[in-house]
């Protein structure tokens, strides 16, 4: 196959040797079978941003940390040196991203280098050899996607732990390798503690695999694990071996009817009296007349 343009650097700098061919086009890269000496990689070319379909917005941007302070001014501003770096801080997020839950035991590709907008990562294959299918493509038994199901929200637990929630989890970006599950796509990544989206994000990302495995399991679709895991984060009662339900307990509180009638009563005193003393004045005003 030809080598497309923006990975001609890659060759120069020799990164790459040769492209196989391309594995997919996504709303924000495209995504070619490399060659890397002797290994086959994965290369992700990251679209330019007129090219994409996906946009960011302040639901995935707020909170996150720009490298350096002109960068930081120069995005406030808006500036085209802004809109550069904005662009760059969006493509390193998955990088450092996918690097640090590598660390803590969270399943993703492995990053080998990122060199001018293109990342090459681990290229997840299944017990063949061949590329990995995506969860989506694939028909599961009810025990198999109660395991996947269950595997995924230890995962998300595992990622909250350390701060991170995905942003965009679905059944398109996870991965069946051969040895399990494989999350991809985290250039949307957000921190928990920053974010003031990260609960709704994190409910959808459950959410998400929840409402897909339940078509084999169809119990899944019962349970509310974003709830729970966002409640135990809150009350700082997260941790790795936490024992999930899938419920969330409501604690509902009796009415005092005495109290709320005492409240209302004590209102509309209030409002005849007020009434009445308006009526009084404009009443004492004509007979002055």
């Amino acid at each position: 196959m030809k080598i497309p343009k923006r990975i001609e650097p890659l060759v120069e700098e020799g990164l790459v040797d040769s492209v196989i061919g391309q594995l997919m086009n996504g709303k924000e890269a495209m995504v070619y079978v490399v060659r890397c000496g002797s290994d086959i990689r994965c290369a992700k070319v990251y679209k330019e941003t007129s090219k994409r379909n996906f946009r960011h917005n302040v639901s995935y941007t707020e909170g996150r940390q720009i490298r350096g302070s002109r960068g930081a001014r120069a995005i406030r501003r808006r500036s085209y040196f802004g809109r550069l770096a904005q662009k760059e801080a969006w493509q390193s997020t998955e990088v450092d991203t996918m690097s640090r839950l590598a660390t803590v035991g969270v399943r993703t590709p492995k990053c080998y280098n990122f060199f001018e907008g293109v990342l090459l990562m681990e290229l997840i294959t299944d017990s063949n050899g061949h590329v990995a299918p995506r969860l989506n493509d694939v028909i599961l038994t009810a025990d198999l996607a109660r395991t996947y199901h269950n595997f995924l929200i230890r995962q998300i637990v595992r990622m909250l732990c350390y701060g991170v929630i995905h942003g965009d989890l679905s059944e398109y970006n996870v991965l069946i390798g051969a040895h399990g599950l494989v999350m991809i796509d985290f250039p949307q990544a957000i921190f928990a503690a920053s974010n003031n989206s990260a609960a709704r994000m994190l409910k959808r990302d459950v959410d998400n695999v929840t409402a897909y495995l339940s078509r084999f399991a169809p119990e899944l679709a019962r349970t509310d694990y974003g709830s729970e895991i966002w409640s135990l984060y809150q009350r700082g009662k997260l941790h790795l071996e936490v024992n999930l339900t899938g419920n969330v307990e409501e604690k509902i509180k009796p009415a005092n009817v005495d109290s709320v009638l005492s409240t209302i009563n004590a209102v509309l005193r209030k409002e005849l009296a007020w009434q009445r003393y308006k009526q009084e004045r404009w009443t004492g005003r004509q007979l002055q007349y």
